[in-house]
C-alpha cells in the first residue's frame, strides 16, 4: 500500500486527532450540502446555483472516489444505500446543467448521506456526553428528518402543481407532516391513485419512524450504566453481566412495589 493511500485511509478510519477532525469536517459538509439542496429544491436553476451545484458534485465525487479507493471490500461498499444515493446525486449534479434542471429533485437523496455519518458514532460517543446519553434518540431523529425531507421533496416534484401554489415546497412539507402524524386536515390532498398510494407509504413508514423516536426518548431499549471493568456504557435493562467483559453489573431498577 502506498504512503498516500495509508494517509487517506488513516483520515477516514484512524483514531488520531487529525482523523477525528477530518471526519467532523465531513459531517459538517454533509449537513451544509443537505440544507443547501433542501433550500434550493424549489428554486429555478440559474447560473449561480448551477455552478455551485457542479462544484459540490465534484467534492462529493472526490470523497466517494477516496472511500472506494481505500475500501477493503469495494463490492460491499457499492451495495450500501448511502453509496447508491451518492452516485445518483453526483450524476444529477454533474449532468443536470445539460438537462435544464430536470434532475434537481434527485439532490434531496443527499439526505440519505446522514446514514453514512453513522461511522462517526465512535467519535461522538467519546467526545460528546450529550450524544452518549441520547444516542438512540439522536439516530431516530436523523432517520425521521431524512424521511420527512425526502418525501416532502418527492411530493412537491410529483404531486404539487407549482402553477397553482405560491409556496409549493411549503405545501408539500405541510402535507407530509399532516399525513405522517395522521392529522389529515384535508386542505391539501393527493387525488390521483399514485398520490393515494404515496400517502399510504408516508403514513406507514412515517408513523413507524415517529413511534421509534418516541420510544427512544421515553422508553430506550438500552439502559445507561457504566461497567466498572471495561467501561461499556449501554446494557440491556435486565442484564446481570456485561456483554463485553462478563463483569457483574449492578443496574438499578424500579423493583416491584
Amino acid at each position: 500500500m502506498s504512503a498516500f493511500k495509508q494517509t487517506v485511509r488513516g483520515l477516514y478510519a484512524g483514531s488520531g486527532s487529525t482523523s477525528v477532525k477530518f471526519r467532523y469536517v465531513l459531517i459538517m459538509f454533509d449537513a451544509v450540502t443537505i440544507v443547501f439542496f433542501v433550500g434550493t429544491a424549489h428554486m429555478e436553476q440559474g447560473r449561480f446555483l448551477s455552478t455551485t451545484s457542479f462544484l459540490v458534485g465534484v467534492v462529493i465525487l472526490m470523497d466517494f472516489s477516496a472511500r472506494l479507493w481505500i475500501a477493503k471490500d469495494r463490492r460491499a461498499l457499492l451495495k450500501q444505500i448511502y453509496t447508491l444515493a451518492d452516485l445518483v446525486v453526483v450524476l444529477s449534479l454533474l449532468l443536470d446543467p445539460l438537462l435544464s434542471g430536470n434532475l434537481a429533485f434527485l439532490r434531496i437523496l443527499r439526505g440519505l448521506r446522514l446514514i453514512h455519518s453513522y461511522h462517526l458514532l465512535r467519535d461522538l460517543r467519546r467526545d460528546s456526553p450529550f450524544f452518549r446519553t441520547h444516542e438512540d434518540a439522536v439516530i431516530a431523529a436523523i432517520n425521521l428528518l431524512v424521511f420527512v425531507f425526502v418525501t416532502a421533496t418527492s411530493v412537491r416534484v410529483f404531486f404539487i402543481d407549482v402553477d397553482s401554489s405560491d409556496t409549493p415546497y411549503i405545501d408539500a412539507l405541510y402535507f407530509t407532516i399532516a399525513t405522517l402524524t395522521t392529522t389529515g386536515f384535508g386542505d391539501i390532498t393527493l387525488i390521483t391513485p399514485a398520490g393515494k398510494l404515496f400517502s399510504v407509504f408516508i403514513m406507514v413508514v412515517g408513523v413507524a419512524l415517529f413511534v421509534r423516536l418516541a420510544q427512544a426518548i421515553f422508553s430506550p431499549q438500552k439502559v445507561r450504566h457504566r461497567c466498572k471493568a471495561c467501561g461499556l456504557y449501554r446494557h440491556d435493562p435486565d442484564a446481570v453481566h456485561c456483554k463485553h467483559c462478563g463483569e457483574v453489573v449492578n443496574i438499578e431498577t424500579g423493583g416491584v412495589g
